[in-house]
């Protein structure tokens, strides 16, 4: 998918939201396991009651990883059943020596055909220019990440005064450019996204911790959204997890609603709609 096609998607349905489908054999609703997949079973509910209000789906490939050659099968099932003018996200968080990368990316890309895949840049552009070889392809770069951990060197101060994270993204424009190129920047550091903006103005930029984590989506358009809306904000947990009941997919359609409705809004007030 190109970007021009994401951004026609993001206005035809009024939201940038992103459903992620980690979806942990262990939390879905037990009733579901009388079926002979039952995670895949889950997902399929999950997408026939999500799919008006999202424009994205992020299955986390641990969760099918986890579950060995049936996992993948989940997985592959599950990435079929999506409908094909939703964008994909591999959530792989892959980054390895350059030949090694060059398999992650047929993986995904080639063998499983998602749009997109997050990849880890500490090992630097070899490790990455495989994945940006794909056209119409796209990496997501994992810039500044949502969780406690991330401060451990995404924060950090260069000898030149400017962030560990801020250096990651100078140096990626260097690899590849706002067509092939998303960044994943967690809601909870909204007020670095100011910065970030300033160094990758015209790039989207894929948000996680919106919701469960406790970012806030309306700090995330303020510092954030540019004039195309830039922005794949991520829900997981809050929306697929939203009712454990028999009535989980009915309880996920609501949230994905209620935050399609206030991303409307947010689009609307940029002038982008």
């Amino acid at each position: 998918m190109t970007k021009e096609q994401l951004v026609e998607q993001i206005k035809l349905k009024q939201s940038f939201l992103c459903v992620g489908l980690d979806s942990d054999p262990l939390k879905i609703p037990a009733f579901l396991n009388d079926f002979d997949d039952p995670v895949f079973e889950f997902n399929k509910r999950i997408i026939d009651a999500t799919k008006d209000y999202c424009v994205a789906y992020k299955p986390n490939i641990a969760f099918y990883e986890a579950q060995g050659t049936k996992g993948w099968d989940t997985l592959q099932k599950t990435l079929e059943y999506i409908p094909k003018d939703i964008f994909t996200i591999s959530d792989a968080k892959r980054g390895d020596i350059g030949n090694t990368s060059n398999l992650y990316a047929r993986a995904f890309f080639d063998s499983m055909n998602f749009d997109a895949v997050t990849v880890a840049p500490y090992m630097g552009k070899d490790s990455v220019e495989p994945f940006l070889s794909y056209k119409n392809k796209w990496v997501i770069l994992l810039a500044l990440t949502s969780n406690i951990g991330g401060l451990d060197f995404q924060t950090k101060r260069l000898h030149n005064g400017e962030f560990l994270f801020e250096r990651v993204l100078k140096k990626s424009l260097e690899w590849g450019d706002e067509e092939n190129l998303m960044y994943v920047v967690g809601a909870t550091r909204a007020e670095l996204l100011t910065k970030i903006r300033k160094i990758v103005p015209n790039s989207f930029l894929l948000i996680p911790g919106v919701g469960a984590q406790g970012g806030s989506l309306k700090d995330v358009a303020e510092f954030g959204m540019n004039d195309t809306c830039g922005l794949l904000v991520n829900s997981s947990r809050g929306i697929i997890f939203a009712s454990s009941g028999k009535d989980f997919a009915e309880a996920a359609q609501q949230e994905a609603k209620q935050i399609q409705k206030e991303m409307e809004t947010l689009l609307r007030e940029k002038s982008i709609l």
